[in-house]
């Protein structure tokens, strides 16, 4: 479950950036779209803690991709940083989205308890 606590503290920059970047304040659009996805983020990746939402973390894929490419169209011009920003946000979450919660535990067939004398009979 680390890359979750990874997921959530990539939500909480998201959520700051606009006011790390110093967007325009009529920059509406950059505005929301920061605190929008830092928020589906950041809620995303606390509900794949619970069991019955343990797979909540996969529709992050869909914010990395439109960070993405939301920075890929809108990017262009005084926002440089902020786009870069959310380039490198969306593709860091499209990284961590797709690590199982279980990733560290080892696989299931080394779970299994070994017998040494099962092939000896």
């Amino acid at each position: 479950m680390w890359s979750r606590v990874c997921e959530f503290f990539l939500g909480c920059w998201l959520s700051m950036s606009p006011f790390i970047f110093h967007h325009a304040d009529t920059a509406i659009v950059w505005w929301s779209n920061d605190l929008v996805t830092g928020g589906a983020v950041v809620l995303l990746s606390l509900l794949s803690y619970w069991h019955p939402l343990r797979n909540a973390h996969l529709l992050i894929i869909a914010v990395g991709f439109w960070l993405v490419g939301f920075a890929y169209w809108y990017g262009l011009g005084e926002a440089a940083a902020a786009s870069q920003n959310q380039l490198v946000v969306g593709l860091l979450l499209l990284m961590f989205a797709i690590i199982p919660n279980e990733a560290t535990l080892p696989a299931s067939d080394w779970q299994q308890p070994h017998d040494p004398l099962a092939g000896r009979l």
